[in-house]
């Protein structure tokens, strides 16, 4: 027998098997991405070690309806094919303007008495991303940062640069007594031991696929004078990506900066193939625990799945989306 004559036919017969039997091997394993909702939207008002004591059911109440007016305003926005930028921009906004809130109107008080604001807010599509820090007397840091991102070279500003250039933009400066509130300053008053913190933030998804990530905070209360968090530092306490996921954080600023809270959950998203609430949880339920850091974060995917993790007692949170499914809640 010519062996010779044989070889072409075997290796073509390997060939074939080898090409039908391909599409098997290369699917085996693989799990199909879920259906995007259409728009979809998350946030969080602070997070800390409340309970019922701390804060009591008519408080809930209006924590919660705060919360939810909040949550309507945004998807309305997304509803209606606004951008995910605009929705996170009314919903801070909104809760900027609402005392019960750790942010604009209802800011903690500084070490010297004072009132300090910081903002971040990223895009997910072009990871562009604006900040301010340390302004006294912008009504909303929020679109002070937004301002930032798009109307400037910058990435962050801070204190009196911050506010000449909000001003020179249109956005409304007020005095700094206007974030003046006495529950506030009885508990900068109280705050010699025990200090407190929080913020808020929020993160959505819009029809067009893009993530939008803000977040704004009045800081630390009897925090130290020049005393930076989290919340206006792009990978620590805000960060978007639509690749992965839009991350908003809440907790002990330190932490979150040392350990890149915000971007490290979208890292174990796009490395290791974790999901968002996988993610999440490893962050800041591992990681943040071990290192003695405490807060949470408030994530959507790029399906616009929600991830609402605190290692705290409770966190004030609420999400939604085009299906109609809506959640408020405090406790964790």
């Amino acid at each position: 027998m010519n062996y010779r004559k044989l070889f072409p036919i075997l290796g073509f017969v390997a060939i074939f098997f080898t090409a039908c039997k391909a599409p098997a091997d290369q699917t085996a394993g693989i799990t199909a991405d879920p259906e995007p909702y259409e728009y979809a939207l998350v946030l969080h008002g602070g997070a800390g070690n409340m309970n019922f004591q701390s804060v009591p059911e008519p408080y809930q109440d209006m924590f919660k309806h705060a919360l939810d007016s909040a949550l309507q305003l945004g998807l309305d926005v997304l509803k209606e094919g606004g951008m995910s930028i605009d929705a996170v921009e009314v919903v801070i906004r909104c809760m900027e303007d609402n005392p019960l809130f750790n942010a604009g109107k209802g800011a903690v008080f500084t070490s010297e008495g004072k009132n300090e604001l910081d903002a971040s807010i990223m895009t997910g599509q072009d990871l562009n991303a604006g900040a301010v820090a340390g302004v006294t007397d912008i009504r909303h840091p929020i679109s002070a940062a937004r301002a930032v991102m798009e109307q400037s070279e910058h990435v962050m500003m801070a204190g009196p640069g911050a506010s000449v250039f909000a001003e020179q933009v249109g956005l409304e400066i007020v005095d700094p007594s206007y974030f003046y509130t006495k529950k506030r300053f009885e508990s900068f008053q109280k705050a010699v031991v025990r200090e407190k913190h929080g913020t808020v933030g929020c993160v959505a998804l819009d029809k067009a696929g893009n993530l939008c990530a803000g977040t704004s905070t009045g800081g630390m209360t009897n925090k130290k004078y020049g005393r930076i968090g989290d919340s206006p530092i792009i990978g620590a306490g805000t960060y978007a990506n639509n690749a992965t996921c839009g991350v908003s954080a809440t907790g002990h600023g330190e932490y979150f900066i040392r350990w890149t809270v915000a971007h490290q959950i979208s890292v174990l998203m796009q490395y290791k193939g974790y999901d968002v609430e996988r993610a999440a949880s490893e962050v800041v339920e591992l990681t943040l625990v071990e290192e003695g850091g405490d807060g949470g974060v408030i994530c959507l995917d790029k399906f616009g799945r929600p991830a609402m993790v605190t290692n705290t007692s409770g966190m004030f949170r609420a999400y939604g989306n085009s299906e109609g499914e809506r959640f408020v809640a405090i406790f964790k």
